[in-house]
């Protein structure tokens, strides 16, 4: 009978500890709808400003934005398992979005801000969905 009660108190504290790492894990989402929020600066600015300066504002502004975000992520308390995999699953949807943007954007339709807005909507999509999904079960 003592076991049956450990084995109880045990879940319940396995319960608790997964509870609070639910709790503290919405910050990833939160993660993902600023990348996405990015997505719809970055693409445009990359697509339709041209030149020396478009490029070199657009590179600094996408570093300085990546290592916000990354400095956002490393400081959370709470990383659930899984999260790696997904988050390597988002970036890699990304980059097939957002590779083939480019490489359309700067051949077939140059300077195309209609062209310019449905890739940034294509680039911050599977960030903007897993977040959602995130948010959802939170």
């Amino acid at each position: 009978m003592l076991e049956q009660a450990d084995a109880a108190a045990s879940l319940k504290g396995i319960g608790r500890i997964e509870g609070a790492a639910r709790g503290r894990s919405g910050w990833y989402a939160r993660y993902l709808w600023l990348f996405a929020s990015w997505q719809l600066v970055l693409v445009p600015a990359v697509l339709l400003w041209h030149g020396r300066t478009g490029t070199l504002v657009s590179t600094l502004a996408n570093a300085f934005v990546v290592m916000g975000l990354s400095l956002f992520a490393t400081r959370q308390p709470v990383v659930p398992r899984g999260y790696g995999g997904r988050h390597l699953k988002v970036i890699g949807v990304w980059a097939v979005a957002y590779v083939p943007s480019l490489l359309l954007g700067y051949t077939i339709f140059l300077d195309s801000v209609a062209f310019a807005a449905v890739a940034a909507l294509a680039c911050a999509l599977p960030a903007a969905a897993v977040a959602w999904r995130k948010g959802r079960a939170v």
